[in-house]
């Protein structure tokens, strides 16, 4: 990987597994879309970036070098040897299809709070209307910030979103799941869930943890795991992954559980990249919906 700087924006070749439509596009954060075929701009990590990709090269516009390396490498997984773990997916010819479609995924690094109210809003929701909730909420309660001569809005943190009533949070629209947004606020601003804890506990603790928070059920709990916590053995049963695994791996209809319990034993301890393909190849091609 080369680092080049060109104005204020830092030109990256050389990334490897990496190809900004399968990492935006694969149902992990909400934050950021498509402004072109090739750019996307969203807001992660209290920052803004536009950010674009041609061929080998990619340009992180108004970027400085140490942003790039005290926030957007991490946030990226740029550390993470991902062909190392294509390969071992792609010992399975199911799973060897769908990372040849998804070959560029890279499971973003997010924080924790972000994911657990993301996660909480993607319940019972499809995409377009989860990012429409999270837009107004950073938009009513967020902090601006400005980038690129324009203002923007960061995602509100534990004690702006605990001080909010249920009025106040009927701006952003997302029906039954304000008094879940409500009650994760309470439980980690009253410190009976705390990010440092959470962090030290064993995954299968770890997501008995998060379901204590009102509305936190199996699907949400391992996305938060997943996502906002970088368990990568945790594997997320949403409506795709359901037909996807159904379809591929089952002669017809499962239960979740089942499904759970096939994927732990086949996938191990990197289901997490295992879900991402799955999910990418199976909404981009509307596997099961016929």
């Amino acid at each position: 990987m080369d680092i080049n700087k060109k104005d204020n924006n830092l030109i990256v070749t050389g990334l490897k597994d990496f190809n900004l439509h399968h990492i935006f596009d694969c149902g992990q954060c909400f934050r950021f879309n498509a402004v072109s075929e090739n750019s996307y701009f969203g807001i992660a990590k209290n920052k803004a970036l536009l950010i674009s990709q041609n061929d080998d090269e990619v340009i992180f516009y108004d970027t400085t070098e140490d942003d790039f390396k005290n926030i957007w490498y991490d946030y990226f997984d740029l550390n993470r040897d991902y062909g190392e773990i294509k390969s071992r997916l792609s010992n399975d010819p199911i799973m060897k299809e769908a990372v040849s479609y998804g070959d560029g995924i890279r499971i973003l690094n997010q924080d924790l709070w972000e994911a657990v109210i993301s996660f909480i809003i993607s319940a019972s929701n499809n995409i377009p209307r989860i990012k429409g909730i999270i837009e107004r909420l950073c938009e009513n309660f967020g902090k601006s910030i400005s980038y690129m001569g324009k203002t923007y809005y960061t995602f509100p943190d534990t004690d702006t979103i605990y001080s909010l009533s249920k009025e106040d949070l009927s701006v952003i629209r997302s029906g039954f799941r304000d008094k879940y947004i409500m009650d994760a606020a309470d439980k980690f601003k009253s410190g009976t869930l705390t990010e440092e804890y959470i962090k030290s506990l064993s995954t299968p603790d770890a997501k008995k943890a998060l379901m204590t928070i009102n509305g936190v059920g199996n699907k949400v709990s391992d996305c938060i795991l997943l996502f906002g916590l970088g368990r990568v053995d945790s594997f997320p049963v949403d409506v795709w992954i359901k037909r996807i695994m159904e379809y591929c791996y089952f002669d017809g209809e499962q239960s979740i559980p089942a499904i759970s319990a096939f994927a732990e034993k086949h996938f191990g301890d990197i289901g997490g990249f295992a879900q991402q393909y799955l999910f990418f190849y199976a909404r981009e091609n509307k596997i099961g919906t016929e």
